[in-house]
């Protein structure tokens, strides 16, 4: 492996190290991934075998989620006492037994149980995960986070067929239990190969902007930019979860669920391969934008994802009719979603330093939970009007707002951060005659 060209990092740890850490954490994200992204296959089968609607099955998605969020800040505690092997084995013995749990339901409290013992593990490594690999890489947090938060968004791209497949052959049944041993006991023994760098390993960089000062939470909490950050998180996550959780619901409502799709060399249902392809993009678009935001800057990035996550959503309410633009439009959705995890947890290390970053993430990252509030309200809503155009244009609506926020108020709302905070590079300091000692933002 190449080493950095930031002199800051080369003399304290090596790459390869900081590589396989990487790796790990890759590892333990694809092993969890199919506890959210493969749930949308089950919803339906769940609803033919029992008779329960829609709404009353997609609670189990939400409790999921917020027990997966809104636990994150405790967790991050709990990170920072013991460590990330011990908080992974914890996350993994969970995930599987939340599947075993779902295998052996017969009520909706029992599919409930399964979503909470399940977002306890998914926040333990997911949160651990993130955490790590925003203090191996400093110098490179954007692209390093993104990899290890793409290994969850692209994680189930190779068993979402197998899954599918078992379902049909054997049942949801089975397929939850079998899955679960199989998920668990791999997050499991990877737990054992993460740890976290000592403080002669890693050194601010002097590349990047960023503060000097590790804040905690409760000072994170008091600054303006944390819940600019958490009011934006929330406008973008939301359509990406309602994509997430709806997917197949939507498909089977524009009447393109079973259609199959010729592309010459093969021919399969729109909605599992959309399914499949949508993972991949999910997974690419976290480094492909981290790497570009430690580039261009996080708010330039996030302005541009945000964007064509909101264009793409409109589009898929209008022409989501068609299999083939179903297909496309659902992929772009997913390209521009995916970025949130990686751009905002780097924009947090950036600003808030990372001695307590699993704690003061773990918040930001609650706005996940919140934003899984409106899938059972977008059922609802769905509902009411009789369309999905309404939920899909309403959440596009806050994707845009999003973008808006990005270059309008984050960006002047960081620049006085940092100045106040601290930047790790006296360099990026802009001495010029209207600006003296003003920081520039990546990408100025």
């Amino acid at each position: 492996m190449a080493q950095t060209s930031d002199p800051a990092l080369r003399p304290n740890v090596s790459e390869r190290t900081r590589w396989i850490q990487i790796i790990v954490g890759v590892v333990c994200m694809v092993a969890t991934a199919n506890i959210q992204y493969a749930w949308t296959l089950f919803v339906p089968e769940i609803q033919s075998t029992y008779g329960w609607d829609r709404a009353s099955i997609q609670i189990a998605f939400t409790i999921f989620v917020l027990v997966q969020t809104w636990l994150t800040p405790i967790e991050g505690y709990f990170i920072d006492k013991y460590g990330p092997k011990v908080m992974v084995a914890v996350g993994a013995v969970c995930i599987g037994a939340a599947w075993i749990v779902n295998s052996q339901a017969t009520s909706l409290m029992g599919f409930y149980v399964g979503a909470a013992i399940g977002g306890v593990g998914v926040g333990c490594i997911y949160a651990t995960c993130i955490n790590n690999a925003l203090k191996w890489f400093p110098d490179r947090r954007g692209l390093a986070v993104g990899l290890t938060a793409g290994g969850y968004g692209a994680g189930s791209a190779a068993t979402i067929l197998p899954i599918a497949a078992m379902i049909q052959s054997s049942g949801f049944q089975e397929t939850f239990f079998f899955f679960g041993i199989l998920q668990g006991s791999l997050a499991f023994v990877a737990a054992w190969f993460l740890r976290s760098p000592t403080k002669e390993e890693v050194k601010v960089s002097n590349k990047l902007i960023q503060t000097r000062k590790d804040y905690t939470l409760k000072e994170a909490l008091n600054t303006k930019l944390f819940w600019l950050m958490f009011l934006m998180f929330i406008c973008v996550v939301t359509g990406g979860m309602m994509a997430v959780a709806q997917l197949g619901v939507i498909a089977q409502d524009l009447g393109v669920k079973n259609y199959s799709v010729n592309l010459y060399f093969f021919t399969m249902a729109a909605l599992p391969l959309a399914l499949m392809l949508d993972r991949v993009m999910n997974g690419i678009s976290r480094p492909l934008f981290g790497w570009i935001s430690d580039n261009i800057g996080r708010e330039k990035t996030m302005v541009i994802a945000f964007t064509l996550e909101g264009l793409g959503i409109i589009a898929l309410g209008y022409f989501g009719s068609n299999p083939y633009a179903f297909l496309i439009l659902s992929g772009v959705v997913f390209l521009a979603w995916g970025e949130v995890y990686s751009l905002f947890s780097a924009l947090a290390g950036d600003a808030f330093g990372t001695k307590h970053i699993g704690k003061i993430y773990g918040v930001l990252y609650c706005a996940k939970g919140i934003g899984a509030l409106f899938v059972p309200v977008g059922n609802l809503l769905m509902e009411w009007t009789g369309t999905w155009a309404t939920v899909l244009y309403t959440v596009a609506a806050m994707d845009l707002f999003a973008a808006f926020l990005a270059i309008v108020a984050l960006r002047p709302v960081l620049a006085a951060h940092v100045k106040r905070s601290g930047v790790a590079n006296p360099a990026t300091l802009d001495d010029g005659p209207t600006g003296a000692g003003q920081p520039k933002l990546a990408g100025a």
